[in-house]
């Protein structure tokens, strides 16, 4: 029942601070650093005392509207777990980052709550129209979070991502409402649902309907291009949000719903995902290797990265699905640790994010803090042993060669390329050489603002994250098979032929 207190409490924070923080940035801020640490122990506490749970267990269940067999029902396994955790790091992370917010902070923190409570609602829901509910409880204030409090080009930004989500979650209802029709059962319920025995026929066309509906979200190729404009768009926050969690709902929808009621359909067409999404890592990290713009980089490795999340679902062996949730953790941590230095530590006090200005800067001397910071997740996003990055993606990488070897060895060549571009960025963004308007401290500029202890205590929540999944990961791996254990994915498993 804790676990549920993660979306009550982050709902009625959300209130409270646009209510009682009204011209009291401090009183908002503080407000919503509580409500974000309060969802981030009960998230904590609910996975210690459920341990390895097996199967799901429930939280409520209710009846919402019994003319369609609609209820409340939440519960909790160990993919689900998992994602609690990450959002509960993230939303505490981002506010932190966010500590400079004056402008209309009650308002710019109850959207920021709103958000968060959707995103538990959404990875606590067993009830598919209870999933779409709060699925899109979470994709509506992103739109404001970036159009008003955003930067460069933040009404295109803005709308952009609005246009893509909306056209994806069309598709996901019409997918939904068909799944309900033919299931004939009168239910939502996704346990009941998943064994409903939908034919394949059906499966065939709806499948890709719904999946890619939800893949949107996560940055499938090609219809990526809404995430490196709304990274760049979006406040520090929403950036950190957006490559945390937000883009973990398309996954996790494409996991929960697409592949676990319509198996015979992931079968058919994961020949077809496991290309989109070498296209995409391979793509993304290219575009990443030549951008000048500090941000985009980051944007597109963002949607590099997420490319190993479909490439593992798309592989739907058991190592690989359990390494892309893996990479759902761990792609949250990092990409929202790399946005919080990109966006806050260097864009707010250089005002620029330009790599042939900040080369000039040479920011390692400037910043040395943010420096270290970078250089940590620049190696955590290569993959680097004793980091997330590195025991997820190894998971897929495994996982798509019993499937696909051709797309492992093709998505190995964009484990290259990140290497390459991260190397790149952090040579120019920290380590370039000397130019006349970065004499920091020596005259020709005035010294930057320190670093802040808000921002560090951010940056080191997020790289002892990423460190505490890559030195003992196999608690998390533990909880994840197991929740793919659970009855919702048992026809999955059955398809798939897993052991």
């Amino acid at each position: 029942m804790l676990l549920t207190w993660t979306i009550w409490i982050s709902l009625i924070g959300a209130a409270a601070t646009t209510v009682l923080g009204r011209g009291r940035p401090g009183l908002a801020r503080g407000l919503a650093l509580g409500v974000s640490l309060a969802g981030l122990l009960l998230a904590g506490w609910g996975a210690l005392s459920m341990g390895v749970p097996d199967g799901a267990v429930t939280l409520a269940r209710v009846p919402w509207i019994p003319a369609l067999g609609i209820e409340f029902h939440l519960a909790a396994d160990g993919v689900s777990l998992a994602l609690l955790l990450l959002t509960g790091v993230a939303a505490v992370a981002g506010v932190l980052f966010s500590w400079n917010v004056e402008r209309g902070a009650n308002a710019f923190f109850g959207l920021y709550l709103l958000l968060i409570g959707g995103v538990y609602g959404v990875f606590l829901s067993q009830d598919l129209f209870l999933f779409f509910a709060f699925y899109e409880l979470a994709i509506v204030p992103k739109y404001f979070l970036i159009a008003i409090w955003g930067s460069t080009r933040r009404e295109y930004g803005a709308m952009k991502l609005a246009l893509y989500s909306f056209v994806g979650s069309a598709m996901v209802l019409v997918g939904i409402l068909a799944i309900y029709v033919a299931a004939g059962q009168q239910t939502f319920d996704l346990v009941r649902l998943s064994e409903a025995g939908l034919t394949a026929a059906f499966q065939g066309w709806a499948f890709p309907l719904v999946f890619v509906g939800f893949a949107i979200l996560a940055g499938l190729w090609p219809f990526h291009t809404w995430a490196p404009t709304g990274h760049v768009a979006a406040p520090t926050a929403a950036s950190m949000l957006l490559a945390g969690v937000v883009m973990k709902l398309g996954a996790y929808g494409a996991l929960r719903v697409a592949m676990a009621l319509m198996p015979e359909g992931a079968r058919l067409w994961g020949p077809a995902v496991a290309t989109l999404a070498v296209v995409g890592i391979v793509y993304a990290a290219l575009v990443a290797l030549v951008e000048r713009d500090f941000k985009f980089v980051i944007g597109y490795s963002s949607v590099s990265h997420m490319g190993f999340v479909l490439l593992g679902l798309a592989a739907a062996t058991p190592r690989g699905m359990s390494g892309a949730v893996l990479q759902m953790v761990s792609h949250g941590v990092i990409a929202g640790l790399l946005f919080g230095v990109v966006g806050r530590m260097v864009y707010d006090r250089t005002h620029t994010r330009e790599l042939s200005v900040l080369e000039g800067l040479r920011l390692a001397r400037a910043l040395p803090f943010a420096a270290v910071t970078f250089t940590l997740a620049s190696v955590a996003s290569m993959g680097l042993p004793g980091f997330s990055g590195f025991v997820a993606e190894l998971q897929v990488l495994m996982g798509t060669w019993q499937a696909y070897p051709w797309a492992a060895m093709a998505a190995g060549l964009g484990v290259v390329l990140s290497v390459a571009f991260t190397l790149r960025v952090l040579q120019r963004a920290f380590f370039g050489e000397l130019g006349a308007a970065g004499d920091v401290g020596g005259g020709g500029m005035e010294p930057m603002p320190p670093i802040t202890w808000a921002e560090g205590v951010g940056a080191v929540l997020l790289l002892g994250t990423s460190l505490a999944i890559g030195l003992f990961p196999q608690g998390w791996i533990a909880r994840i098979d197991a929740g793919l254990a659970s009855p919702v994915f048992g026809a999955l498993r059955t398809t798939m032929g897993w052991p």
